[in-house]
């Protein structure tokens, strides 16, 4: 029987990208603390490491026959995207090029940077949170699972997002805020249902206190 600390998911290559990963997510849920442009400036840092880190992981079989609990709910997810899309602004959409529906549309397709962003975090985030239990069966599962989905999912997306950040970063465009825009974003977070439900959840817990 195999040690524990010699299974393949205590490798190099699989620690490296367990620390990228939280890297990337602690990012995107503090990534109202920064201004557009650095903001855009570290993604398009993090991201190709990311990528680098996550075309390293192993192959590995499923050791469970139960799926792995997800932990990103809805919730979550759309207070990240919420986030990205008040801080990216009028930026936050990008023509997409590598889409199967190109190949039949007369029309560009629309793509958003805040969407695709939620999505890579979703898969890391459910990945971070099975791994980290530090049950070899789930943490096999867990770098199995992310690996198959970077293959065939969220890897496109992040070369997808990084293009269009890219473009944005060293464009012609004035990313700064515009005078104003601040005042527009706080209405767009009050509009959010989002908040709209934070607030209706401290409500009740009020209520019942």
């Amino acid at each position: 029987m195999e040690e524990p600390l010699k299974h393949v998911v205590y490798s190099k290559n699989v620690i490296e990208f367990v620390t990228v990963a939280k890297e990337f997510c602690d990012f995107l849920e503090s990534a109202e603390q920064y201004p557009r442009r650095e903001f855009i400036t570290i993604a398009t840092r993090i991201i190709p490491l990311l990528y680098l880190k996550a075309s390293m992981l192993p192959k590995l079989d499923a050791e469970m026959e139960d799926e792995l609990e997800k932990t990103v709910d809805e919730m979550t997810y759309a207070h990240i995207q919420n986030k990205l899309e008040l801080l990216m602004g009028r930026f936050n959409d990008y023509l997409e090029v590598f889409n199967q529906d190109m190949q039949r549309s007369d029309t560009p397709v629309i793509s958003y940077i805040a969407e695709d962003l939620a999505d890579v975090y979703q898969d890391l985030k459910d990945f971070i949170s099975a791994y980290r239990i530090g049950v070899t069966e789930i943490m096999n599962d867990a770098v199995s699972v992310v690996q198959s989905n970077f293959e065939l999912y969220w890897g496109q997306k992040a070369v997808n997002t990084l293009r269009a950040l890219h473009a944005l970063l060293y464009g012609e465009d004035e990313l700064d805020e515009e005078e104003g825009e601040e005042e527009v974003k706080e209405e767009k977070r009050k509009e959010s249902w989002f908040d709209r439900f934070q607030k209706e959840w401290s409500d009740d817990d009020e209520e019942l206190s």
